[in-house]
């Protein structure tokens, strides 16, 4: 038959694309748009876009340490907290 894997949890496949962002594009909340949290996304994009980029390090930081997060996490653990849970805070 096939080799292939089996079939990852529905949302999954969010799970690389949302850390990479947080890592990469924390302080813009790109990744929480990636996983569907427009309005934890807007709060970061808003807080480093109205503070002058003031507070986008501490945006950034946040952004960071949950793309991080993101990564580590096992597939059906991530599922289970960002995408069925919701958490929209680390």
């Amino acid at each position: 038959m096939s080799d292939l894997p089996p079939p990852s949890s529905a949302g999954a496949d969010k799970k690389i694309p949302a850390g990479i962002c947080g890592i990469l594009l924390g302080s813009l909340g790109v990744h929480k748009f990636i996983l569907g949290y427009t309005k934890e996304g807007i709060i970061m994009l808003l807080v480093s876009i109205l503070t002058l980029g003031m507070l986008a390090p501490i945006m950034g930081l946040i952004g960071l340490i949950e793309g991080i997060v993101y990564l580590v996490k096992p597939d059906d653990e991530f599922v289970a907290t960002y995408v069925q849970g919701r958490k929209g805070w680390f």
